[in-house]
């Protein structure tokens, strides 16, 4: 009996220290955009959008309950999603902020956990598209997006499992766009 319980307090401490790292290895999925906060003021247009919480729980809610066979999907697609925030500043001019800004968020993305999965670069505009993925088990756990232009930079943070193979399948219709990526045949 008392090696029951041994085998079992054993075990117990055990799920508490690997709920714990999950908790933690899904924390490092969520970027630091404070670093950002000076671009802000030099921006002529600012978006911040941050969806965690009651408000990521009730969207996911109600996908799943429309009577609406894409947008049901979408509502499958993103059930276990933890936070969705997205910053999009757009400049006056060109050279209103400094790359390094933009390299600092990119740094981040260097850590362990996160693989690219695609990399851009178009002369045009002076484009910098970055796709990353971090993956817990086969599962993945976290998307970044770093989009920076002349005078435009987005940065889209996602965090938690995503089914990719359903938002795929959805791409260009619910509103969610089918990316395209503009070639320069002058490159």
């Amino acid at each position: 009996m008392r090696y029951l319980r041994q085998i079992l307090f054993s075990t117990a401490i055990l799920l508490v220290f690997l709920a714990g790292a999950n908790s933690l290895f899904a924390q490092n999925a969520r970027l630091r955009f404070d670093e950002l906060d000076q671009l802000g003021t030099k921006a002529s247009d600012l978006v911040e959008v941050n969806v965690e919480g009651k408000l990521l729980e009730l969207a996911k809610r109600v996908l799943l309950k429309v009577d609406d066979k894409d947008a049901q999907k979408v509502g499958e697609a993103i059930k276990g999603l933890q936070g969705i925030y997205v910053r999009v500043f757009n400049f006056d001019q060109d050279g209103q902020y400094d790359a390094s800004d933009i390299d600092a968020i990119r740094a981040q993305l260097q850590n362990p956990g996160w693989e690219k999965l695609a990399n851009v670069r178009s002369k045009k505009k002076n484009q910098k598209i970055d796709v990353y993925t971090m993956f817990n088990g086969n599962s993945i756990s976290g998307v970044a997006l770093v989009l920076s232009e002349d005078r435009s930079v987005v940065l889209v943070n996602v965090i938690g499992p995503i089914d990719i193979e359903t938002l795929v399948e959805l791409s260009g219709h619910v509103n969610i766009p089918k990316f395209e990526i503009e070639s320069d045949d002058n490159n």
